[in-house]
């Protein structure tokens, strides 16, 4: 019987919260990315069928924030596993370069892979 961890756990320090771009309320948290979509977990349902504009606040060094906001069409909404929360698959329209950037750090991210070295 094994008694010691071999691969290191990566806690993470932040869930990353989606708002209303138009109210900067918040509206979920991000479940999961890709280059063209994401996924919301919410207390509420979303309507499907239908755009909503999205707002990430992506924390940066020193207390800053990164803000993407973001178009997208919400494809499919079920409930999630975790009573009174629903999951919802977003599709992007045009999404900017930096949500591309933001997807590209958390493959990085969660690979478990170094980070490349600076040049």
């Amino acid at each position: 019987m094994f008694t010691h961890r071999r691969i290191e756990r990566h806690q993470l320090p932040y869930f990353l919260r989606v708002f209303n771009s138009v109210t900067d309320k918040p509206i979920g948290f991000l479940g999961n990315v890709s280059e063209d979509g994401l996924m919301l977990i919410s207390q509420l349902p979303m309507m499907t069928g239908v755009d909503f504009t999205l707002r990430l606040k992506i924390p940066m060094d020193e207390g800053c924030q990164q803000v993407i906001d973001l178009t997208a069409c919400c494809l499919w909404c079920h409930e999630d596993a975790t009573p009174q929360h629903y999951d919802a698959g977003f599709s992007l329209h045009r999404p900017p370069p930096e949500y591309g950037q933001l997807v590209q750090a958390l493959k990085q991210y969660f690979s478990f892979q170094p980070l490349p070295a600076s040049a």
